[in-house]
């Protein structure tokens, strides 16, 4: 069974190439996943997806694991660059995508209700309110061919179909031109009109909202005091708890809770942990992890042949058994947790399959 699964087909070639780079330095360097992770201080779960090309790694992680595997991170982060650039450019391309979609959408919903805008002379367009189209009292008034002012001679008002059209009276007559009541002059149905209006409206409304917030402000105010809040002098003063720290987010133990358990499962390790003391033996690195964060420690062994094993006990033990571990093909191990106070509490040994044997020293 193959290690690394396909990448996906939609990657762009540029991502590709690096994610296949990673790929090939993990190969290179012996390391399993979770051992990247735990020297990287990135989750084994964060490398699987940056080995997978279904996330592009950070800069960080990148440069880490050029330190881990002894590779030139000047030109891993050179490919790196290049591959966010075509990681942005896919994304722009699949944001553009679901806008137009989007603005398809709204169009197709804005259709069905048939609001589309009414010419008129000009090249503008306007909505037609009823205000607009029926004929205003004025115009009703005058719609019939009759004249207006009588003996003064002046022509029709009104056009017999209720339109608005301006009165103007016989050269010489002494009489100023007219304009029917809310036609063009400057009445109720003029353009100024309508501004006024609308910025009286708004000028109320403005009042209004005022006052409102003035009175929400001081019943407020005078709920907002304990002796008149029934209520709150009747609250009880509440005692202190002794419950045990909130964890971090994808940390699952602490203490006691974590003897036993994987410290990758239980979110322990990465960032959550350091190297506490070390040892060569034979060929192999034996370490102390521990983490302050979960309160416990575990060894761990590196460099060394399958069937070398590793153990972790701690102080509290008093000589009892602690945890084991033993090396696959993956030349590496670590052993579940032992619940530590602080680091100098724990120590790694490991007997090689050669029979060498070695332990850490307590470091303060």
């Amino acid at each position: 069974m193959p290690r690394w699964k396909a990448l996906p087909e939609e990657l762009d070639p540029q991502v590709r190439e690096f994610a296949s780079q990673l790929r090939r330095l993990v190969d290179r360097s012996g390391l399993s996943i979770a051992a990247v992770a735990d020297r990287t201080g990135y989750s084994k779960t964060s490398w699987e997806r940056y080995l997978n090309g279904r996330l592009l790694a950070p800069k960080g992680a990148v440069v880490a694991l050029a330190e881990v595997t002894g590779t030139n991170s000047g030109h891993l982060t050179t490919m790196w660059e290049l591959a966010e650039r075509a990681w942005s450019r896919s994304e722009m391309r699949h944001d553009m995508t679901m806008e137009a979609i989007r603005i398809s959408q709204a169009r197709a919903a804005l259709g069905e209700f048939g609001q589309s805008p009414a010419p008129v002379k000009g090249g503008r367009t306007a909505r037609r309110t009823a205000t607009d189209s029926a004929p205003g009292p004025a115009a009703a008034g005058v719609g019939t061919g009759a004249s207006s002012f009588g003996s003064a001679g002046l022509g029709s008002v009104g056009t017999g179909t209720g339109g608005r059209v301006p009165v103007t009276a016989p050269p010489g007559s002494g009489v100023p031109p007219q304009s029917p009541p809310g036609g063009f002059g400057g009445g109720s149905g003029s353009p100024d009109g309508r501004r006024r209006r609308r910025k009286v409206t708004m000028f109320l409304a403005g009042v209004v909202g005022a006052l409102l917030v003035i009175a929400a402000a001081a019943l407020l105010t005078d709920l907002g005091g304990k002796d008149k809040d029934p209520v709150a002098n009747t609250k009880p003063t509440p005692s202190p708890t002794t419950s045990a720290p909130e964890l971090p987010l994808g940390v699952k133990c602490s203490g006691d809770d974590c003897t036993g358990e994987d410290p990758e499962n239980m979110g322990c390790g990465g960032e959550f942990a350091r190297t506490a003391s070390s040892v060569t033996v034979g060929t192999a690195l034996v370490e102390v992890r521990y983490s302050k964060t979960c309160g416990a420690a575990w060894a761990r062994i590196t460099q060394a042949t399958p069937g070398d094993k590793v153990q972790v006990t701690s102080a509290s033990e008093a000589g009892e058994k602690g945890q084991n571990g033993t090396v696959d093909a993956d030349k590496d191990a670590y052993t579940p947790m032992v619940a530590v106070t602080k680091a100098a509490d724990a120590k790694a040994c490991a007997t090689l399959t050669t029979g060498v044997k070695g332990c850490t020293t307590t470091q303060e």
